[in-house]
């Protein structure tokens, strides 16, 4: 048997686990489909895919869905707008089609790529005319160890809670900018399910970098393969917008341009009241990354808070979701200055989540009624009339936290908390943190979680 050069064995073991471009290079067959909106989801759908640079035109072929498997005769072909990426000599090219027109609470199957090299035939579901029923996935940060440790929780997602209408991802997507490989994990974890549920995200600090100028850049991915509504303000194109699925708004918010960006807050919070003022919806969600209140230790965004949460108030906003925090918290009424049980309030309720495996430690802050430390997270709201029913599970599908909102007609939320139903609360610092810790700095831990015996 030929021997392997000790210097060889070492590069291997010292290589294992970290992916590069050539683990997720493109090929002519299409990869990385993700639906997502960028107009009325009851007319219409779009979605992105990536190729080589052997296929200069992408086609997406469309009909509606039928029991028969001979779906090529009626289906019709759209061609795509295509974009090409290079990045550090590797190029590759995005696909996008939108699906206009389309006929509302229909299934539809399509498929995409070219003569020769196409994907398999996959369903979508356009949202119904008049608003019923529906129900939507929240994630926070996915971030790190996408492919082997986030996969299991959106896939786990999708099997209990396969007929959700979309998918909301709170920001830090992936965790280095520009990381091909890294978005090459991302669409690996979520595979077909990002080519049959659409995508509703917002950018993280992860999302972004510096140019040479010292100003903000988007990772250069994120356009390519998100294609999103142009409503928001100029500048902000495809991370600042707003859908309108059902009764609800769903408005997603830049946060790291305004953290970072006097200009930049300023220039949201204008466009924020305004889409809010002309809000014709019953209920209203709004997503970002950095938390109005932090669930992690030594964080928080004052200005961000001060800035914003008089508009929440203001107009009746229903649930904030956030993420950045890699940690779980929630609670309601905050305007108040209690965090209370039950009850009525014209604050939205504050929700911070974690999806992937980086963790922090709690934040001693008493403003949640339910936390969490060391538990991937995913979450599962329901839209019906005036109640909204909201699901914590752990990446094993335990149910974590629960609560619902009533509305009445003049706009007011009865909330009601159901964490009772839920497992233990997990509040215990991981091994690491208390050996960090001075016996004073656990004994206040302890106080606000206490050890559970």
């Amino acid at each position: 048997m030929k021997s392997i050069p000790l210097l060889t064995i070492l590069a291997l073991v010292m290589g294992l686990g970290q992916l590069t471009a050539q683990d997720f290079a493109p090929s002519p067959f299409p990869d990385r489909i993700v639906l997502t909106w960028n107009g009325d989801p009851r007319h219409s759908q779009a979605v992105s895919w990536r190729t080589d640079t052997q296929v200069p035109q992408g086609v997406a072929e469309l009909t509606v869905a039928p029991d028969s498997p001979h779906l090529e005769g009626p289906a019709k072909s759209f061609p795509a707008t295509v974009e090409l990426l290079v990045q550090q000599g590797d190029s590759s090219l995005y696909h996008t089609v939108s699906f206009d027109n389309l006929t509302p609470g229909t299934l539809y199957a399509y498929r995409v790529g070219s003569e020769n090299h196409w994907s398999e035939w996959f369903h979508f579901k356009t949202a119904p005319e008049v608003p019923g029923e529906f129900s939507f996935i929240y994630f926070g940060d996915a971030q790190n160890d996408l492919k082997s440790r986030w996969s299991r929780v959106i896939r786990q997602a999708y099997s209990s809670m396969s007929d959700a209408a979309f998918m909301l991802h709170a920001g830090d997507l992936i965790n280095r900018t520009h990381s091909d490989p890294e978005w090459g994990e991302w669409n690996h974890a979520g595979g077909f399910i990002h080519a049959m549920v659409p995508s509703i995200p917002t950018p993280g600090n992860h999302e972004y970098d510096r140019d040479e100028q010292g100003k903000l850049e988007l990772d250069i991915h994120w356009r390519k393969q998100f294609n999103l509504p142009l409503n928001g303000p100029t500048g902000f194109e495809e991370t600042v917008y707003y859908t309108d699925y059902g009764n609800a708004r769903i408005i997603s918010l830049n946060s790291q341009e305004i953290v970072l960006n006097d200009s930049s807050l300023h220039r949201q919070k204008e466009w924020l009241e305004r889409v809010l003022q002309e809000n014709p919806r019953d209920w209203t969600v709004i997503t970002f990354h950095h938390p109005i209140y932090s669930s992690s230790s030594g964080r928080d965004n004052r200005e961000f808070r001060e800035a914003f949460r008089p508009l929440f108030e203001a107009y009746g906003v229903d649930l904030v979701l956030q993420g950045h925090d890699h940690t779980y918290g929630r609670g309601q009424n905050l305007p108040t200055g209690v965090s209370g049980k039950s009850g009525k309030g014209n604050g939205p309720v504050y929700v911070v989540s974690v999806s992937g495996p980086k963790m922090y430690e709690l934040t001693t802050d008493k403003w949640m009624d339910r936390a969490a430390s060391e538990t991937q997270l995913y979450q599962y709201i329901t839209i019906k009339e005036n109640k909204l029913t909201y699901r914590a599970h752990t990446a094993t599908g335990k149910l974590y936290d629960a609560f619902y909102l009533v509305k009445d007609r003049e706009g007011n939320n009865s909330f009601t908390d159901e964490a009772s139903m839920a497992i233990e609360q997990r509040t215990d610092l991981p091994p690491r943190k208390l050996k960090e810790k001075s016996p004073a700095e656990l004994e206040e831990y302890e106080k606000v979680y206490p050890k559970k015996h």
